[in-house]
Parts: C-alpha cells; structure tokens; sequence
C-alpha cells in the first residue's frame, strides 16, 4: 500500500514539474528594451489648424485624417482660458504636439517648461 501512495506521489509531482517547465519554456520572456511595437501615428496624416480663441487669442485643433485628435484653445498648462497671443505662437505649439504624436507620446502633453523654449510664454 505504501508502495502505492508513493508511485502516486511521484506520479504527481513529474507531471506539476512537467507542467511548470512547459508552462515557462512556451512564454515569450524579454526585456521591454527586446520588445518593438509598432507605432500607429508615426506616418499619420496629421494637419495642424489654427482656430480663434476667447479676447482674440489663437489655440489650436490637430486633425488626424480630417478628425479633431486634439482640441486646445486655450493655452496648456496654465489657468484661463486665453489662448496663444498670434497664430504664430499657436502653430509652434501645435507644431510640437503633431511631433509627440508622431513619436507616440500619448497623450502629447505640453508642460509650461517646453512652451518657455518655443519662447511663447
């Protein structure tokens, strides 16, 4: 009878080894570096448009085949709803975001440091 429990025992144990080695031998395991995933706006049909904001500021829509991806009026970041002071300032910003979502930053976040170095602060 011992002779039983212990074959069964055994039996067991080969197989959840068994198992486990099949089980970790079929996973694909890398590093995040090994990994490249393939990005859905690197050659997107993106167009930035500079649309009229509150106290004739400028803010801006970007279009990804046509459609508002992004919808800013006003500038980000920063408190209010005021736009960018011209269209030109509008564009360097909308400019930036269309680079972002080109590089798959999403979302295309603008902080106040990156708006000092377009010089539209």
């Amino acid at each position: 009878m011992v002779k039983y429990y212990i074959s069964a025992l055994v039996l067991l144990i080969s197989l959840l080894v068994g198992g486990w080695f099949l089980f970790f031998q079929n996973r694909n395991v890398s590093s995040s570096e090994d990994v490249e995933i393939e990005n859905p706006y690197s050659n997107a049909d993106l167009k930035a448009v500079i649309i009229p904001s509150e106290n004739g500021t400028f803010g801006y829509n970007i279009l990804m085949y046509g459609s508002v991806m992004v919808h800013q009026p006003s500038r980000p970041g920063l408190p209010g709803n005021a736009g960018f002071a011209t269209e030109e300032d509008a564009m360097k910003v909308a400019d930036l975001v269309i680079k972002k979502i080109r590089n798959n930053e999403m979302p295309p976040t603008v902080t106040i440091e990156e708006l000092r170095e377009l010089g539209v602060l």
